[in-house]
């Protein structure tokens, strides 16, 4: 691209932050705009639902830092309205409209609301914002009452263990079996222990029937029948992809942005996406276009957009990472490998770690408080997963290497012992 030509990158988040800086250290030197809805510059949004909730941690310590100069005009505080692909444009509060040469779009995710709860009440919070995670510690600090977390996944299980470090009660309400189900029964089981052992409470497989609000308290009547009653409540049942503004643009926003394999929005020859909002195909696994919602894949294709986009479409190369991921809970620390939910079936590999097959392959990993055994395993779902030498990509079947003729799941047990030794 040209020193007159100008990129606009719309979401200033980590993901935005890295594709910017791979734009500078690819020598562009045209108008750089980031765009954010925030007032804030990209920051550490992870320890959003542990650090800052815990009062540990001040919000200028989570600033992230650019490795290089980045020489941007930052647009903080504005919220994209519209793009038009046709004519280059990216619509903004007040009419004003901003052209461009080349977009990134890197506004990821927004918490999912749950039908019924009262979100006029400063006491019941999502956890996605440094603001989010400031009203929290009001709540808990204007009363001595539990808090309550809703939804059974990863930030949910996090704002558990934080309360309990802080010495605050707190309750783990889901409709799932268990804390962390979807990851199987090994590794859900250590997770229930853990909170069981640290004295949080949990109320698994149920809903919240009614709400109650008055000025001292939140209640929550679960259709178990039992009564809740909390100083703050936090939704954490998951995300939906942040493309409203995209409706008509003529991008297919089917839960993300539909995108080729080099992150090139399908429709458009100057768009890429980054991050959450992204889906694409990873061809080291197959040709279905899936989104990752991990903090380093922000990182990571927010890198490989930016060369994709300097590089033009035709000559853009694939992007195939090996999805890693980890979430840290009364100290200990759980990590994650390639794509768990691809798997139809679990193995135990090795104590504390699960693999997930899918027809026989290995597709995925987790552990449970074992980081060496973790970094062997992802070595070895690196070899069994390679990325594809040749393209157009073959079929599935032939993309992922397969264990050796009539093993299966048999031969990962070998392996594991293996590798265990």
């Amino acid at each position: 691209m040209a020193g007159d030509e100008r990129i606009v990158i719309v979401g200033a988040g980590v993901g935005g932050l890295r594709a910017a800086e791979r734009l500078r250290e690819l020598n562009f030197d045209g108008e750089l705009v980031i765009i954010g809805d925030e007032l804030r510059r990209p920051y550490h949004r992870p320890a959003i639902s542990k650090h800052m909730v815990a009062g540990t941690t001040r919000p200028a310590d989570l600033a992230l830092k650019a490795n290089i100069e980045l020489d941007a005009r930052w647009r903080l505080g504005t919220r994209a309205t519209h793009l038009e692909t046709d004519r280059r444009l990216v619509h903004l509060p007040g009419g004003e409209e901003m052209r461009y040469d080349g977009l990134i779009i890197a506004t990821g995710v927004m918490p999912r609301h749950l039908i019924g709860a009262p979100r006029h009440d400063p006491r019941v919070r999502v956890l996605r914002t440094v603001e989010d995670a400031l009203a929290v510690r009001a709540a808990l600090a204007a009363s001595d009452r539990p808090a309550v977390v809703i939804g059974g996944g990863l930030i949910g299980s996090e704002f558990a263990a934080t309360m309990r470090q802080i010495g605050r009660d707190v309750t783990l309400v889901g409709h799932s079996l268990a804390p962390l189900h979807r990851f199987g029964p090994r590794v859900s089981k250590a997770v229930t222990e853990q909170h069981q052992r640290h004295r949080a409470g949990i109320a698994m497989s149920t809903l919240v029937r009614h709400w109650i609000t008055t000025k001292h308290a939140v209640g929550l009547h679960l259709t178990t029948d039992q009564l809740l009653v909390a100083s703050v409540v936090v939704l954490a049942i998951g995300s939906v992809p942040a493309v409203e503004w995209l409706r008509g643009s003529g991008l297919n926003i089917d839960d993300g942005i539909l995108c080729d394999a080099s992150l090139y929005a399908e429709g458009a020859d100057d768009v890429v996406v980054v991050g959450d909002t992204a889906r694409w195909p990873n061809l080291r696994f197959d040709e279905v276009p899936r989104r990752v919602e991990h903090w380093l894949n922000a990182v990571e294709s927010g890198r490989a957009a930016a060369e994709n986009l300097m590089a033009g479409r035709s000559r853009s190369e694939p992007y195939m990472p090996m999805p890693r991921a980890w979430s840290t809970q009364y100290g200990v620390r759980m990590q994650m490998a390639g794509i768990p939910s691809l798997g139809d079936d679990t193995v135990a590999l090795d104590d504390g770690i699960t693999g997930y097959v899918r027809k026989g392959q290995l597709v995925g990993i987790c552990s449970w408080d074992r980081p060496k055994a973790m970094m062997q395993w992802t070595a070895e779902l690196e070899r069994r997963l390679p990325i594809p030498l040749t393209l157009p990509v073959p079929e599935p079947e032939e993309v992922m290497q397969p264990f050796p003729m009539n093993s299966s799941i048999p031969s990962i047990s070998a392996l594991a012992a293996e590798l265990s030794n």
